[in-house]
């Protein structure tokens, strides 16, 4: 495999919401922009420093709402007016990816992009970042569209999987078949058994020319309307064009609008360490352990008889528990939640019964 040639950017996509991790992510302030694994960094900040391994700050590029500009900056100070792309709607991927890649194009026509989430979890740096190069250095030769896979290590039904075609088309890199939405249990075991499915992580890598290809063929409509003037980006004219011509764009994701109909999609089968860090659930999985399985972030807080559980606990308050297995208990000073683990995708329902109740400033 040769070296990569093409100049390297990232785009990091930090617009969600996180609904599932209310109270702590809302929509004033989502959990990328929190220290969700209580080491005194928030998501967005460990991913931008992830990456400064693999590019100089300066080609480090985040794409969020604009409701979000501040947050941004707040957490990235390094990052200058133009490496913020601040969206007027909320769209999905699909036109966040090809607003990114409009800017990166008009940058650097060679440029070789990777498009990541802020609020991912990655244990294993090193090889994360050798499965990138590696990517990396395919996509500089080759007019590809390619996505990692994680090697899946249980039947989850919370992630789309990606079944690709036993022969490389290159060294670990194997032609995807198909794409297929999050199954139900019996599909997911299934899926694990044959071997040949991998976890959809939802990170991507290709150059700028190559995916813009890829929407001028695909999804037309977002090509045209984020291509109509490519000589405003990195201009101070692009903020106004976005404004007015992104809220027309279909709301749809890059899996369904590209990945899913394009025919040059690859994968590298990947194990890094990965969770998209989607649920309290998924935070206790990856945290760090007392000896009865309890994830502690707190600075005050006795256990007793508690188990297999996560408390979270900002400031000095005191906290007492006795007799509790299994539980989310989250406490975020104007919001306590205390929820069975087992039920936690309810969080999400609860969160509108709290808006019509007590007012959209608690969600």
């Amino acid at each position: 495999m040769t070296t990569n040639t093409a100049p390297t950017y990232v785009a990091i996509m930090a617009g969600g919401v996180g609904s599932r991790f209310w109270p702590a992510s809302r929509t004033n302030s989502p959990k990328q922009f929190h220290d969700m694994l209580g080491v005194g960094k928030s998501l967005i900040r460990l991913t931008y420093e992830r990456f400064l391994r693999l590019c100089p700050s300066a080609h480090i590029f985040v794409v969020t709402n604009q409701i979000y500009k501040t947050l941004v900056r707040e957490h990235l100070p390094e990052l200058s007016e133009n490496q913020i792309l601040c969206e007027p709607s909320r769209n999905n991927t699909g036109p966040c990816i090809a607003y990114s890649a409009f800017k990166l194009h008009a940058l650097d026509p060679n440029a070789n992009m990777i498009v990541a989430p802020s609020d991912h979890i990655i244990t294993d740096e090193k090889t994360f970042m050798e499965t990138v190069r590696h990517g990396l250095a395919f996509t500089a030769k080759e007019d590809a569209l390619v996505t990692l896979g994680i090697q899946p290590s249980r039947p989850d039904t919370g992630y789309g999987y990606i079944r690709f075609e036993t022969t490389p088309v290159a060294d670990r890199v194997y032609p995807v078949a198909q794409f297929t939405e999050k199954p139900d249990l019996e599909r997911a075991r299934s899926f694990l058994a044959s071997g040949d499915y991998l976890w959809n992580a939802g990170i991507f890598i290709w150059r700028a020319s190559s995916i813009l290809n890829a929407f001028e063929q695909h999804a037309t409509e977002i090509f045209q309307l984020l291509g109509a003037e490519p000589e405003v980006y990195n201009t101070p004219a692009e903020q106004a064009f976005i404004d007015r011509e992104y809220p027309k764009t279909p709301s749809i994701s890059v899996d369904f609008a590209i990945m899913e109909k394009a025919e040059n999609v690859f994968v590298i089968p990947s194990d890094f360490g990965w969770s998209d860090l989607g649920t309290w659930a998924s935070l206790h999985a990856e945290s760090e352990k007392d000896d009865d399985r309890n994830v502690v972030q707190g600075k005050k807080v006795i256990l007793e008889d508690v188990s297999n559980s996560l408390i979270r606990v900002h400031g000095d308050k005191i906290v007492v528990i006795k007799g509790l297995e299994d539980f989310i208990v989250v406490d975020e000073g104007d919001i306590l939640v205390i929820f069975p683990k087992s039920k936690e995708q309810e969080i999400k329902q609860v969160t509108e019964e709290v808006r019509n109740r007590f007012g959209g400033e608690f969600v």
